[in-house]
């Protein structure tokens, strides 16, 4: 998240300094009425949206606009920036790693929380590790082993009911062996008859801690909700291909 954001910053100075170079203006900051009547215009708002939607995936929740809007003209008008180029990306990285951890605190006490009180619902097991789930259907067939290769249908989500993703959205169960996913689905896996469909409650630290990809809903130390079925065990001579990790979606 860190290196693609920074190279973003840095990214849009350049395009912005070269554009002003070509001619297209000095980029005085507008009252957001303009219209896109110019081609140049309508690449300007887009570069605009992209770099607002990549701010605000990375987690900037406040933003000094006028500072960053005063920022770009500067480079623009090939004044003198009040930060060095040098020294901006100490104070990026800086305030994006305090920002992770703030997250990362709430997300921890709220997952807590919701655990506490989900394992008093009925229905719920809890396991010795912390990890919850309930039977929603039970199989008949047999339990994967630590090295299977199984098929699963599942939908994920965040506490809060936000769907992170989804192989029954996209009608595509996931392959995969039991031993190359998150603890978390490790441990129910090598729990459930093929057959099964179970409603899983991964703690933090049975999913991804803190230890999440750039750009995704998930966030450091969040709780994941997972609805489960499990296909099939499949055999020995499709156990044996080779795992395609970008087959499965759930980090």
């Amino acid at each position: 998240m860190k290196i693609k954001l920074l190279l973003l910053f840095f990214g849009l100075l350049s395009v912005v300094a070269c554009s002003n170079k070509s001619g297209t203006g000095k980029g005085a900051v507008g009252s957001g009425s303009e219209k896109l009547t110019a081609e140049i215009d309508s690449v300007s708002y887009s570069l605009g949206v992209d770099v607002g939607n990549s701010l605000k995936q990375a987690g900037f929740e406040e933003m000094n606009l006028a500072a960053f809007s005063d920022a770009i003209n500067t480079v623009l008008n090939n004044d003198s920036v009040k930060i060095k180029i040098e020294a901006t990306r100490p104070i990026i990285t800086a305030y994006l790693e305090k920002a992770a951890k703030v997250k990362g605190v709430k997300n921890k006490k709220e997952g807590e929380d919701f655990l506490a009180e989900n394992k008093t619902k009925k229905g719920v097991i809890t396991t010795a590790s912390g990890l919850q789930y309930i039977v929603l259907k039970e199989g008949n067939g047999p339990i994967p082993a630590d090295t299977s290769m199984v098929k699963v249908h599942y939908h994920g989500t965040l506490i809060d009911g936000t769907v992170f993703d989804s192989s029954i959205d996209r009608n595509e169960p996931a392959e995969f062996p039991v031993n190359g996913v998150v603890a978390g689905w490790q441990e129910v896996l090598k729990m459930m008859p093929v057959g099964s469909k179970w409603k899983v409650f991964l703690p933090t630290q049975l999913a991804y801690g803190e230890n999440v990809r750039p750009g995704s809903k998930i966030q450091p130390n969040m709780v994941l909700i997972f609805d489960m079925e499990l296909l099939e065990i499949l055999p020995p001579q499709q156990q044996e291909q080779q795992f395609n990790p970008a087959n499965f979606k759930t980090k």
